[in-house]
């Protein structure tokens, strides 16, 4: 088993370090966040670092690299308070994939892709067509992270939207039913198949035959 150090990986090639920490951690998320400007630009862009923080409120957090250039999308989240979750699944990788290009805030994803911008209930914020799950969001706080400068942005689901063939009677919402694709890294997309649901889980008695 290969080992590396902290000062091995300090020490590493730029590309292969980055490519190294961002595919270590394991699978995450695929999703589209649509926001729309205050002059009236929508933006899309991909991000894999959407995390649930808690279901009562229903609060979603996703991190943000360093301000030091223009992010369009923390721009118009500021600016208007809204914004899109999307899902990404296998039909629409490649097209997902490209909005991590660098456009200028004037020039919408939607225009240089196959993607269709999509608007429920006057929401502000463009939703992805077709995707099996869609979440309107509404910018709640954001926390800087000194060790780093990236910022924890934190928003709370206003609506929820699901394709209704991938929830299950439980309310478990079936993502292998909807093709949805996770991220390896930063360029590696998969396409999970669930395995099997386990019941909650309660500690075992005292006298319990651990080797059974």
């Amino acid at each position: 088993m290969l080992e590396f150090s902290s000062e091995d990986i300090d020490e590493m090639e730029h590309l292969y370090r980055i490519n190294l920490i961002n595919s270590c951690s394991g699978y995450k998320s695929a999703n589209l966040i649509g926001t729309k400007s205050e002059d009236g630009f929508s933006n899309l862009a991909i991000f894999s670092s959407i995390t649930h923080l808690g279901s009562n409120p229903a609060l979603l957090g996703f991190f943000l690299r360093p301000t030091t250039v223009i992010r369009n999308t923390y721009s118009n989240i500021k600016a208007t308070g809204k914004y899109t979750i999307n899902h990404v699944h296998s039909e629409i990788i490649e097209d997902a994939h490209h909005t991590s290009a660098k456009y200028d805030s004037d020039i919408s994803e939607f225009d240089v892709t196959r993607l269709t911008e999509d608007y429920k209930d006057d929401f502000l914020a463009p939703f992805v067509k077709n995707s099996p799950v869609q979440m309107a969001m509404q910018f709640v706080e954001e926390y800087p992270i000194a060790a780093n400068n990236t910022i924890l942005v934190i928003g709370k689901i206003e609506k929820l939207f699901i394709d209704n063939t991938l929830i299950e009677d439980d309310g478990f919402v079936n993502l292998s039913k909807g093709n949805i694709a996770t991220i390896n890294g930063l360029d590696g997309y998969a396409i999970p198949q669930l395995k099997t649901r386990l019941e909650y889980q309660r500690p075992k008695s005292q006298f319990a035959n651990l080797t059974d």
